[in-house]
């Protein structure tokens, strides 16, 4: 499972012109799903959003992670995420989880987000959003999580 973190002062998720999520300052993730990936790997990327420290302490180091400062967590589906672009000028998305397994991973991510941490916001599988954000530094990191064994 893959997840493009961004830190960002605020980020929303617009559909059909219609706001149906935002947060303040903390992460926005993009979420890939890959076709070995299992609920196993989706606690295991939950558990690394959450605690990833990527915030600013007061010495100005990244030392914080989102539970620590409080941070809303924006979740939004995308699969090109996993898409295969080492050859030719098109990506290949064979690399990327069929939809109904991608969906469900990603609203498992979902549930068990705002099972965990008081501010969780999401974009909706399959749909055509528009994502606005204040990207924070930049401060971009991909995470590339697979199931402990």
């Amino acid at each position: 499972m893959i997840g493009l973190l961004q830190r960002v002062r605020e980020a929303a998720v617009v559909i059909d012109g219609q706001e149906v999520a935002r947060i303040g300052r903390g992460l926005l993730v993009f979420v890939g799903v890959q076709p070995a990936d299992t609920p196993a790997t989706a606690e295991r990327l939950l558990e690394r959003l959450l605690d990833y420290r990527v915030f600013a302490d007061d010495a100005g180091r990244m030392n914080l992670g989102l539970r620590t400062i409080g941070g809303g967590l924006l979740l939004v589906p995308q699969f090109t995420l996993a898409a295969d672009t080492t050859k030719g000028l098109r990506p290949s998305f064979t690399s990327a989880a069929p939809p109904a397994l991608g969906q469900a991973l990603f609203e498992y991510v979902v549930e068990s987000a705002r099972a965990r941490h008081p501010v969780v916001g999401c974009g909706v599988f399959g749909a055509d959003m528009q994502i606005a954000l204040v990207n924070d530094g930049p401060v971009t990191f991909w995470l590339d999580v697979t199931a402990k064994a």
